[in-house]
């Protein structure tokens, strides 16, 4: 699958533009503030239905106006996917794929994407539900036939949660608990072992990367799941073992969903102790890692969404970068204050982005086309 083209309308400071997209590298360069992280994110939005850096997605609207919209054309062998997000002021925001609503299985029928840029820094100093999340994405990337086991463990457990809501409330028995924790156990242990094979996979391709983007004393990626379980006898047993202190809450204080990918630089943890270089390296290694793990399985390589990455890299850690930019085919969309912070030797498709206008040769005007 390969992303063939973005247009914008009305999205941030940038012009109403069409911009066709090529296999490869596309580097996009200019000051800053002059919009480029804005097409990385309208890329982002139209694929996926949400924004990378916001959760107030109605700050995509440009000033003055009262819709925003960023779509993507996805070519998939003979096929074209039109993917649509749009945002209104007093509708909010809408996903839409070949113009009807966009589901689950629309994830599928596009680019996978992998996100450096500074808001995404929580992935490695937020809470660990952000890298739960990102694991989780991983492992369906990898495996698409796991994604079942984290969507069966969300179901049983919000059925569960309300259940004990109910209980609380004297709507019920305790013992009505006994098959949503069956349930909870048995997808859980699946969570949990598709997770722990997931990391098992990163761990060295992590450490690897790590090393060549300059971190000292090595990196470790870890995963720390909540319950020692090995079967979902176990781990039905410590929920059962629970049950009365989650009936005084009111919801599960146990399970895969509390679990942790710890990401440490010399032997400390990255979200507490790193720095905010260190923590910008951790993250580009995990994509990194992701990305040479699936190219390893034969899977089709994320698309890079790459934000200011070579800012704070000496010039050989830039190469390194192009490097592994090339490696594997793909597509990366690669900002800059200057051009030449990324290697000549790295082939590439130059776009200057200045004040929100794309001059180059595969940019054209929405309204000419």
């Amino acid at each position: 699958m390969r992303v063939e083209a973005l247009e914008t309308l009305s999205f941030r400071n940038l012009a109403d533009v069409r911009i066709e997209l090529v296999e490869g590298v596309t580097l996009l360069s200019g000051q800053n503030g002059a919009g480029k992280t804005n097409l990385l994110e309208a890329l982002y939005m139209a694929l996926s239905g949400r924004s990378c850096r916001t959760r107030a997605e109605r700050e995509v609207i440009a000033f003055g106006q009262s819709v925003a919209r960023s779509e993507a054309t996805v070519a998939d062998g003979a096929e074209r996917r039109e993917f649509l997000c749009g945002v209104a002021r007093d509708e909010g925001r809408n996903h839409l794929m070949n113009g009807s609503p966009a589901g689950v299985e629309a994830a599928a029928l596009r680019p996978s994407l992998a996100v450096f840029m500074p808001d995404r820094l929580t992935l490695v100093k937020g809470p660990p539900a952000a890298r739960r999340s990102h694991l989780d994405g991983f492992v369906q990337a990898l495996r698409p036939a796991r994604a079942e086991a984290r969507r069966r463990y969300a179901r049983a457990l919000s059925q569960r949660n309300a259940l004990l809501g109910r209980i609380r409330g004297g709507a019920a028995g305790p013992s009505s608990l006994d098959a949503w924790d069956s349930e909870l156990a048995t997808a859980g242990i699946d969570l949990m072992a598709n997770r722990s094979e997931a990391v098992a996979t990163l761990a060295p391709l992590f450490a690897t990367a790590a090393e060549e983007l300059g971190l000292p004393n090595g990196a470790e990626l870890a995963y720390r799941p909540r319950s020692p379980a090995g079967d979902a006898a176990a781990l039905e047993t410590e929920l059962t073992e629970r049950r009365e202190s989650d009936i005084a809450r009111g919801f599960s204080g146990h399970g895969p969903h509390l679990d942790e990918l710890a990401i440490s630089v010399g032997g400390r943890s990255a979200r507490r102790y790193a720095s905010q270089g260190q923590q910008r390296a951790s993250l580009l290694a995990l994509l990194f890692a992701e990305r040479n793990a699936l190219l390893a399985e034969r899977r089709e390589p994320p698309m890079m969404l790459l934000d200011d990455v070579t800012s704070e890299l000496d010039p050989e850690r830039r190469g390194l970068l192009a490097d592994r930019l090339v490696a594997g085919g793909g597509q990366a969309l690669v900002t800059a204050t200057e051009a030449d912070h990324l290697p000549q030797s790295c082939p590439r498709v130059e776009l200057r982005v200045a004040d929100g206008k794309i001059d180059g040769a595969v940019a054209e005007s929405a309204k000419a086309a």
